[in-house]
């Protein structure tokens, strides 16, 4: 156990151990960069650890530290000790977390101006147990958004005693309290040259506080251009090809994630073609080609998702209609976007063991508090069996998640974000696209004329209502609600809702929307058996406030006035599926909800045969010895829209 009194904090984690070690130059570098508005706590170069002691379940973090040379080809290995897991080898951060006592020992090759170099480190664990944890100790260019988590190792430290502060480097600005937070979030500053920050995170038992340090390394990075046609105007992480010899290794980045990427000029179809354009009936490995990742974990996760669950070729097949596929730590939410023909995935969707999670940026969706001033919430859930089809993890959990769990909720999203790449990029248009035009010209060359499908869906087959067109506005796209629509009560909004032509809220925030939602209800029944539940309820205003149904049903998609728009989309997106009119003609009519019960109880209200309710019965015990709790309204897909030239 690390006792420590208050005052010492500062002292230990101010005291740096830096190894200077087979040619590295630990001399103080006196034509280092001026780095803005802080004096550099680290004066040496070569392997850095802010570490003065380490304990089991206590994250260790190793920064090669050169701020005023260029280093590439950076590959971190351990060499002696009991195995641990890095996911950052490239970086000049690592970060693990030892579960065992003993000596672990770590070898960096890199090349630093034009030179081959070596370094090694040998960190000491002790037996003891570190009863709270920061994670996770990275590297990051300036201007990125960053977040960190504390673990609570022992009972009787409780979370609302936890502190953050921060104890050297250049000062950031926290965007939450610094207190009674398990996870914190701020931009990285502006360096000159690269620059390492340094946080305490404590909690207390009550009587004696306890402290773990976090380390990260900002990175200088070149100035974002001002210029308006700037595709991304904020920071991105910096990201690679999965495949290192894919034939389109040297243009990927540059073409989809990239803070250089100007939308006059972005790249041709003839520099990266959709998928289609090569094969129309891509294996996994042509898929892979088209992959971009932050850490190649993400790239494995995917990969092992198109191999073992794709038994349809579904996503095989709606992958044609895109450029790449961008899964990074800083992608949150989830999108595809026109303007590149690429789909970005968070890899919340794709984590396994906790150390893959711990590399993922936590920072809420910047949607959250949307549509708080209204006077009803829509929640909704997939579900299967009469129990949520998906599951959800506390941050503070160190658990391993199976491959199982986190299924659904990915195979909803794909089928989501995919029917915008085939909305915009329709099997129809393959061929007749101009390979040396460039993809946005081509996008809003369409837009401009006849439109994209979800264009002509809304003229076919429009959706009314325009008090839900407004509502969705305010929960969705973050606009003023006016005084009518503050007072809207869920009865209200129930008769506005519930005689309509779309399974959902979310399909009023746009033509675009209302197109995927109507394509990836229907999916989720017709592939995995997995309902969509909407309700409408009151919206809890104290902490512990029930959810109270006024109206709601599972299986909307089942209404006699939505099956011709959901057989319209279905067609048009995936053809493939030669069963999808047979099979949405014979959906049945949606169950209704019991009013005045908590949406809680609404769970199971789906008739289901002895076999089934011993499978649900297996679900529910699975469910709560999980932990299983996910928000009541779900998961909000994201349309990042085009640009307004």
């Amino acid at each position: 156990m690390d006792i420590l009194p208050k005052q010492k904090w500062l002292s230990k984690t101010m005291l740096l151990v830096a190894l200077a070690i087979q040619g590295c130059g630990g001399s103080d570098n006196s034509s280092k960069k001026n780095i803005d508005d802080f004096t550099p706590v680290v004066t040496q170069t070569g392997i850095i650890s802010f570490d003065e002691t380490n304990k089991v379940a206590q994250p260790v973090e190793l920064f090669i530290y050169f701020p005023d040379d260029s280093l590439t080809n950076i590959n971190w290995q351990q060499t002696a000790g009991s195995d641990v897991t890095f996911l950052a080898k490239n970086s000049k951060a690592i970060a693990f977390t030892p579960n065992e006592a003993g000596e672990y020992r770590f070898e960096v090759t890199f090349n630093r101006n034009g030179a081959n170099e070596m370094l090694s480190h040998t960190v000491i664990i002790s037996e003891d147990t570190h009863p709270v944890s920061a994670r996770l100790g990275h590297a990051v260019l300036e201007g990125s958004n960053v977040s960190l988590s504390a673990y609570i190792n022992a009972s009787d430290l409780t979370s609302s005693s936890i502190q953050w502060q921060q104890d050297s480097g250049p000062t950031v600005t926290f965007s939450e309290p610094t207190t009674g937070q398990t996870a914190v979030f701020f931009q990285a500053p502006n360096v000159s040259a690269d620059s390492l920050l340094s946080f305490t995170v404590s909690a207390s038992d009550g009587a004696i506080r306890y402290q773990d340090t976090v380390t990260i390394l900002i990175e200088d990075a070149p100035n974002i251009s001002s210029n308006d046609n700037i595709a991304y105007d904020t920071r991105l992480a910096t990201v690679f090809p999965f495949n290192a010899n894919s034939p389109y290794a040297d243009v990927l980045v540059n073409c989809v994630y990239s803070n250089t990427i100007d939308l006059r000029e972005t790249c041709r179809f003839n520099e990266l073609p959709l998928i289609a354009h090569d094969t129309t009936t891509p294996s996994v490995e042509d898929i892979m080609d088209r992959v971009v990742v932050s850490h190649q974990w993400m790239g494995q996760r995917f990969k092992e998702f198109l191999q073992n669950s794709d038994q349809h070729n579904d996503f095989k097949n709606l992958l044609r209609a895109t450029t790449a596929i961008v899964i990074s730590y800083d992608v949150r939410p989830s999108y595809y976007w026109a303007v590149t023909g690429a789909i970005h995935l968070d890899p919340s969707d794709l984590w396994l063991t906790p150390d893959e999670r711990d590399t993922i940026n936590q920072t809420p969706d910047f949607r959250a508090s949307f549509g708080d001033e209204l006077n009803f919430v829509m929640p909704w859930r997939y579900v299967k069996n009469n129990s949520y089809a998906n599951f959800s993890y506390p941050i503070s959990s160190r658990e391993t998640r199976e491959t199982s769990d986190g299924i659904y909720e990915l195979a909803a999203l794909m089928y989501h974000e995919l029917a915008h790449a085939n909305d915009y990029f329709p099997q129809s248009d393959w061929a007749s696209i101009n390979l040396n035009q460039r993809i946005l010209d081509n996008v809003n060359d369409r837009l401009q004329d006849t439109g994209i499908v979800s264009d002509r869906l809304s003229v076919a087959m429009p959706l009314n209502g325009a008090e839900m067109y407004r509502l969705a506005q305010v929960r969705y796209q973050g606009e003023t609600a006016t005084t009518r629509e503050k007072n809207y009560t869920p009865s209200d909004v129930s008769g506005f809702f519930s005689p309509e032509h779309a399974p959902h809220f979310y399909n009023y925030s746009s033509k675009r929307e209302d197109y995927a939602m109507l394509f990836d209800e229907v999916m989720m029944k017709a592939r995995y058996d997995v309902d969509r539940d909407i309700a409408v309820t009151n919206q809890p205003n104290s902490t512990g406030e029930e959810y109270i149904v006024t109206w709601g049903q599972r299986g909307r998609i089942g209404e006699a006035n939505i099956k011709p728009r959901v057989e319209y989309v279905t067609q048009r997106i995936l053809p493939e599926y030669n069963e999808a009119s047979s099979f949405i003609n014979n959906l049945t009519a949606p169950i209704a909800m019991q009013a005045g019960k908590t949406w809680a109880e609404n769970l199971a209200i789906s008739p289901i045969v002895e076999q089934s309710q011993n499978v649900d019965k297996s679900n529910a015990h699975s469910a709560q010895s999980k932990k299983n709790k996910l928000n009541s309204d779900g998961k909000i897909f994201y349309e990042k829209p085009i640009p307004k030239r």
